[in-house]
């Protein structure tokens, strides 16, 4: 009995998926819930397990794009499973026929062997004579443009090819000045590589790309800066990191900080936790705050939901949860499904400053970057701070200056006074330690 296999439906509104990679082959046999495929979605990877047990027939090539509920595959579940035994003689007979692989040649075999390998052998050592030199007349005669051996290794060193400089010497000959004076054109090709590949694009790429031009294009998109003091924060978790790893076994991170400002300002500047849906503007009362994770097929942003009732507990143990999921191509789309704002962190690669691009059709992103030390103004004195570049890109169409300016100036004033904005002055009770 063939048992067909159909693609599932991997969320709402999604109508088809792309084959990224099969991990079995054409023939094999596969146990019920071995995972076979890996497919794309618009929004994820997910894998694709057996239904049942037998010898699988491919019926979709990797790279086609494939309707849910179509069929990928066939699995005959009448079929045997392959015994160790069979492997097993294959193996020690496939040296020669009925299994004598591992027997010693006969004496004419030998010898055969033995006279081939002194032929070889003579026919390597042998020196040719001077009457069989085919190039021994052009030693003493060039064809025009061919270099010198000291002109030759001069072009070589500069990575220019013989065709390229006039020769002056007798007969068109290239001589060491001709090589020495001779300068590579505007766009000769080096001695590197020039080869070229091309990958085609998975569908969640093509999705990302298509949103991002969308964002571009559909918003009017405009950031606003602002600088953080992270001094507050590195003492709180220089005295409290290891008490709350021992205690919660989680780490005391910048996410939890930056995650709980974020909520407080958001409640202080309802329009940047809005989006705009046609003629209208729709206001979220609670916050879903995506977070952006690199992961191995790419972009991820997974949701962690109702981020204003999570303690700091909460919000690092959700952060973990999320990005060993998007690590391992675990997530899926329902846990990217919403959110009404999003935190990009770029400061883990190392970037300074940029400009986040929103992520529809939220209005509002915040960019997080690396800490370096700086000078600053510290009542009329200078000193060295832990400082933070951070940006918020906004739709100006639902959310004004003044409100963009407020939001980040909020989130500014929380993380370098944490004890008093997010911690209502009590830091062991908010770190439930």
């Amino acid at each position: 009995m063939a048992l067909e296999m159909k693609v599932p439906s991997p969320g709402e509104s999604i109508t088809e998926v792309e084959i990224a990679q099969w991990l079995v082959e054409d023939g094999d046999y596969v146990e019920k819930d071995q995972t076979i495929a890996e497919v794309d979605s618009d929004k994820a990877t997910l894998e694709l397990p057996a239904e049942a047990s037998g010898i699988i027939t491919l019926k979709a090539e990797e790279g086609d794009a494939v309707a849910v509920g179509e069929v990928v595959c066939l699995i005959d579940t009448e079929a045997e499973p392959p015994s160790s035994n069979e492997s097993a003689s294959e193996k020690a007979g496939s040296g020669d026929e009925g299994g004598a692989g591992n027997a010693a040649p006969d004496l004419d075999d030998q010898k055969a062997n033995k006279e081939n390998t002194n032929e070889k052998a003579e026919a390597l050592t042998q020196t040719p004579s001077k009457s069989s030199t085919p190039n021994q007349q052009q030693d003493k005669t060039y064809a025009s443009g061919t270099p010198s051996p000291a002109a030759k290794k001069i072009l070589d060193e500069k990575g220019m090819d013989a065709s390229q400089v006039p020769g002056s010497g007798r007969d068109g000959r290239i001589t060491k000045n001709d090589a020495e004076n001779a300068t590579p054109s505007m766009g000769t090709p080096g001695p590197g590589s020039r080869g070229t590949s091309r990958t085609k694009l998975s569908m969640l790429r093509r999705k990302v790309a298509e949103r991002l031009v969308a964002s571009k294009n559909e918003t009017a998109m405009l950031t606003t800066f602002n600088e953080v003091d992270m001094s507050a924060i590195f003492e709180l978790r220089k005295q409290y990191k290891e008490e709350f790893k021992a205690k919660h076994g989680v780490g005391l991170g910048f996410m939890s900080f930056f995650t709980k400002a974020i909520t407080r300002a958001l409640e202080l500047y309802p329009a940047v936790n809005s989006m705009i849906d046609g003629k209208e503007m729709i206001t979220y009362e609670y916050k879903d705050i995506s977070i952006a994770v690199s992961g191995p097929k790419g972009l991820m942003v997974p949701v962690i939901r109702n981020a204003e009732n999570l303690s700091f507990r909460g919000v690092e143990a959700e952060v973990k949860r999320l990005a060993i999921r998007a690590r391992d191509g675990q997530i899926t789309v329902d846990e990217m499904t919403g959110g009404t704002f999003t935190i990009s962190n770029g400061g883990v690669f190392g970037s300074m400053l940029s400009t986040p691009i929103i992520n529809p059709p939220q209005s509002g992103i915040l960019g997080m970057h690396n800490i370096v030390e700086r000078p600053v103004a510290i009542e009329g004195k200078v000193e060295i701070r832990p400082i933070m570049y951070v940006a918020l890109s906004y739709d100006h169409r639902i959310i004004d200056g003044k409100e963009s300016v407020g939001f980040l100036v909020a989130v500014k004033e929380a993380i370098e006074n944490p004890t008093e904005h997010l911690m209502d002055g009590n830091v062991k009770k908010a770190l439930e330690l």
